[in-house]
């Protein structure tokens, strides 16, 4: 039996054709099993032949039964971008007309800034009447707005063009804001209190976002850091802030090596004193007595020092001015002023006298504010003891964020 199964299993070896040697790799299918072409060698292994992009893969044995692609990989042509990291980008600024000034020095701070126009006309009936020159020819450009929310009555024609300015396929869109108006307004003490904070940060939020991505939002020292969440997801809020201009400032005094900060309340001291922590500081506070609400120095020393109070705006300025009497009153030898938003409705900045030699308890050495505000600016140019610190190099920096 062993003998007549071993002369079968020759003939029939005899009968089956060698196998012919394989020609090398011609299919361009990834999976040769899935083409009804694809061969087998006398192993049993497979060969393929894999195209990525016009680069070629060749399979070899590696021992185990199974081929391994050794890739013939020309690099596959990756696109270039508009802009690489670290270069200046090219940006469109467009501007309501009370921010003309502040946008031309914005501008004057860096070739790569445009300034732009808007036709800012009024039908019969006062509505806006809003027209963009060359609309087509900001397709694909990066385009700011530099906005002043100075009352109610500006802000609807402002929205109008910054609602359709990210519309005109542009490939990013910045709203510059130095001021937030209704910031004060962010809480409720009472139910039936409205937070108009909030209403306007959602009013913002509902800008369409451009090309690039949802609208970046530039503020200077809003009136308090958790607004930021009033605003949704559709905006992306950078807060900015005015101090670094008042310490530059500061170093040019004559008696830098004298100064120390105070702040009217604990909210501005929470807001400021890490960017002013290298100063000696006061802290007021207010206390009720009677009928009245009195400014107290709740800790520091003003004694002999040139005492500059510190807040984020100013309305009518009797917190100041009593915060004013009382480090003089405690032996302030100078005393100066600083806030980034300078309000003053009714003309209230003529309260602030310069100190003409009469001491600190009757006028201020130095008021300094920004151009946040345009037509305090405007009314406060050439008049003693103001004086404007520009935000052009920060709206500038910020712009190439």
């Amino acid at each position: 039996m062993a003998t007549a199964a071993s002369a079968s299993t020759a003939a029939l070896r005899a009968k089956t054709p060698a196998p012919t040697p394989h020609p090398g790799p011609k299919s361009t299918l990834a999976f040769p099993w899935a083409s009804p072409g694809a061969s087998a060698s006398a192993s049993g292994r497979l060969h393929a032949s894999l195209h990525l992009g016009g680069a070629r893969s060749i399979g070899t044995a590696n021992g185990t039964g199974l081929h391994v692609l050794h890739p013939d990989v020309t690099p596959l042509a990756v696109p270039k971008m508009a802009a690489g990291v670290g270069d200046q980008k090219s940006i469109l600024l467009y501007h309501c007309e009370e921010m003309t000034d502040l946008a031309q020095q914005v501008a004057a701070r860096n070739d790569d800034i445009q300034l732009c126009s808007i036709s800012w006309r009024k039908f019969p009936d006062g509505f806006p009447d809003l027209f963009i020159p060359n609309a087509q020819n900001i397709r694909g450009r990066h385009v700011a707005f530099l906005a002043s929310f100075s009352s109610p009555g500006v802000i609807f024609e402002q929205l109008s063009i910054i609602y359709n300015l990210p519309k005109l396929f542009i490939a990013s869109f910045t709203l510059i804001l130095p001021f937030f108006p209704t910031g004060t307004s962010e809480r409720m003490e009472d139910e039936g209190d409205v937070a108009t904070a909030f209403t306007l940060a959602r009013s913002l939020s509902h800008i369409p976002i451009s090309r690039g991505g949802p609208t970046s939002l530039v503020i200077f020292d809003i009136h308090a850091l958790q607004e930021r969440f009033y605003f949704g997801d559709a905006i992306l809020p950078c807060f900015e802030s005015g101090i670094p201009l008042l310490k530059t400032r500061l170093q040019e005094l004559p008696d830098s090596d004298n100064i120390a900060i105070a702040f009217p309340d604990d909210g501005a001291w929470k807001r400021f004193y890490k960017q002013l922590q290298h100063f000696p500081m006061i802290i007021c506070n207010k206390v009720r007595e009677g009928d009245q609400r009195i400014v107290r120095i709740k800790e520091g020393d003003a004694r002999g020092r040139h005492v500059v109070i510190v807040d984020d705006l100013v309305q009518s300025g009797g917190t100041l001015i009593e915060c004013q009497k009382v480090l003089a009153a405690h032996g302030a030898a100078k005393v100066s002023a600083y806030v980034t938003h300078g309000i003053f409705p009714n003309k209230s900045f003529e309260k602030f006298k310069p100190d003409n030699g009469e001491g600190p308890e009757h006028a201020l050495s130095h008021f300094w504010i920004t151009d946040s505000c345009p037509l305090t600016v405007e009314a406060v140019k050439d008049r003693r003891p103001f004086e404007v610190l520009s935000l052009a190099d920060s709206i500038a920096s910020a712009l190439q964020i």
